[in-house]
């Protein structure tokens, strides 16, 4: 028996070699791309304000640290100042030489100095207009930086992130409940599930699984961003984490074929090809369940039928899926390099699995409804699915075997081809029975059995002598390989009753025992003890016979 394949190990270890050929397409295609300026963040009390690019000789760092620093003092004055700005030449070190550009001050202090180049990072469309917008974004921030500032306000920043924690836990376990209570009975019920196709109900746990991990994982990110944006010291790290994701989930720099897409749009093409997946699973089933059952032909042609189906609508649907989404089939050549990565990860078991599943399907000598014999296992094949396939053993316990396992090793196939198989019962005798007699005793035990067939017609063996039994092997012909263990176990039965009845002895092994002579340990009472030890005194002294005299 072989352990089933974890689809959550193989399915992560492909989007990962996915995600590093994409990173390596990436890297080629970056150059290509029209580059925005070099911008820093500019942060008040951990508050954001805008974004600015480097200046003169000022590059952006330093340039959005210059603004913080002329910032800072005007949130700890207890006296507010109007923001304004008005249009001067270069002047106090903003690293513009040239006139006419607006400077925004806070009072009579010196902010800084709005340039071509920040209409390019802040798109207001004209100098004028960025400066009227900073103004306005830095006197509101001055506003509730001071705010702020007064007594009281961490406490009730500390009430309301308990009170987000606890709405993030509520909704943790509601998201939880709905899932597992309400939407996956629902789409149980709309996709016909019957418990035949395993890989549709696994296709279909991971598809609800991964939503539920992802509304989980969206939650707690808005939660924590929540909690973080309420405390000074954590607003600057927040924003940096949430601005690296969006730029890294939204920002379109992957470039396929002509087209830029963003990390969502590749994340969308892969849930929606599991969707398809999933889909065609339960197309499957219903084709299996409601229009191939009522055919009236064979269990094994129905699934290699549905199997068929199934790969079909998913190639054609991922053919649809791609051309509706814009990628040129010119670039599956990516895609093809991921797989080959991920193969290279630890998928080689997976894609063998998966051919020899093929083979199975097409080459067909492995069915479902065939009675096996594979190894230690014997039962009858309920599935075989695209990476492993399901025996039904008499104890109706069912072992997952990989594809790959039917056609790496010698598997017995009782109904391949014709279900009709025969099978050998060895007896014993003792030697005092009549050979001939015993052959009578044995066929009208075989009379006695319904199931088995009169054509070919039993067969009584006499196999020779044996250490303590004449040897025969009763072989009979069934049409029922899957109760053969009950048919032996009838024959059985009916061959003791029927050699009780002819008086015939079935022997059991006897065995002679030689003890070998020797000293044995015998206790004497002290008065024999004093009798032998004088008869080995008087044995002693007496002359022998030749050896006494000279």
């Amino acid at each position: 028996m072989s352990a089933k394949v974890n689809p959550i190990h193989w399915l992560t270890r492909l989007i990962l070699g996915l995600l590093l050929a994409l990173a390596l397409h990436v890297l080629g295609t970056l150059p290509g791309l029209a580059q925005m300026p070099e911008a820093e963040p500019v942060f008040l009390d951990g508050l954001f304000l805008f974004d600015v690019p480097a200046a003169g000789d000022l590059t952006a760092v330093e340039r959005a640290l210059a603004i913080e620093t002329n910032l800072m003092p005007l949130v700890e004055s207890a006296e507010p100042v109007a923001v304004q700005y008005e249009f001067r030449g270069a002047d106090r070190g903003s690293g513009d030489d040239q006139n006419g550009n607006p400077v925004i001050l806070a009072g009579d202090r010196y902010i800084m100095t709005v340039t071509s180049a920040d209409v390019q990072v802040g798109g207001a469309g004209s100098i004028q207009g960025q400066a009227d917008r900073w103004v306005s974004t830095i006197a509101a921030t001055l506003t509730q930086a001071r705010e702020e500032r007064q007594g009281g306000f961490l406490t009730r920043a500390a009430i309301k992130a308990v009170v987000a924690l606890a709405i993030a836990l509520a909704l943790h376990w509601l998201a939880g409940w709905i899932w597992h209570h309400w939407l996956k009975p629902l789409i149980n019920r709309l996709t016909f599930w019957s418990g035949d196709d395993d890989d549709g109900a696994e296709n279909l746990t991971l598809f609800f699984r991964l939503t539920l991990f992802l509304a989980r994982v969206v939650l707690w990110l808005v939660a924590l961003s929540y909690i973080a944006d309420l405390f000074p010291l954590t607003r600057r790290g927040s924003y940096q984490v949430v601005r690296g994701l969006r730029d890294g989930i939204f920002a379109r720099s992957l470039l396929l074929g002509s087209r830029s897409y963003s990390l969502l749009d590749l994340l969308l093409v892969v849930a929606t090809l599991l969707g398809l997946v999933i889909v065609a699973s339960a197309v499957t089933n219903l084709l299996r369940a409601r229009i191939l059952r009522v055919t009236g032909i064979s269990i094994a042609a129905q699934e290699a039928i549905a199997v068929l189906s199934k790969y079909t609508l998913i190639l054609l649907g991922t053919v649809v899926i791609l051309q509706l989404w814009g990628i040129d089939l010119s670039s599956i050549a990516l895609i093809a390099s991921g797989l080959g990565i991920g193969v290279g990860l630890g998928l080689q078991g997976l894609v063998k699995d998966f051919v020899s599943g093929l083979v199975l399907v097409f080459e067909r000598p492995v069915q479902v409804g065939d009675f096996v014999d594979f190894g230690q296992v014997k039962g009858t094949v309920a599935r075989i699915g695209s990476r492993s396939t399901e025996i039904r053993t008499l104890d109706q316990v069912s072992i997952i075997v990989p594809n790959s396992h039917f056609l790496d090793s010698e598997v017995t196939n009782w109904s391949h081809g014709n279900p009709v198989s025969r099978i050998r019962l060895p007896v014993g005798v003792a030697y005092s029975a009549d050979p001939q007699q015993v052959k009578v005793a044995l066929l009208e035990a075989c009379q006695k059995n319904q199931e088995i067939l009169s054509a070919p017609a039993p067969q009584v063996f006499f196999l020779g002598f044996g250490d303590s039994a004449l040897d025969f092997q009763l072989l009979v012909w069934i049409a029922q390989p899957s109760r053969q263990l009950v048919i032996k176990s009838d024959l059985y039965f009916a061959i003791e009753a029927s050699l009780r009845q002819y008086s015939i002895e079935v022997p059991f092994p006897q065995r002679d025992l030689h003890i070998r002579s020797g000293r044995l340990p015998i206790d004497l009472s002290p008065e024999a003890q004093q009798f032998l030890q004088g008869l080995s005194e008087k044995s002693a002294e007496e002359p022998r016979p030749g050896l006494d005299h000279p």
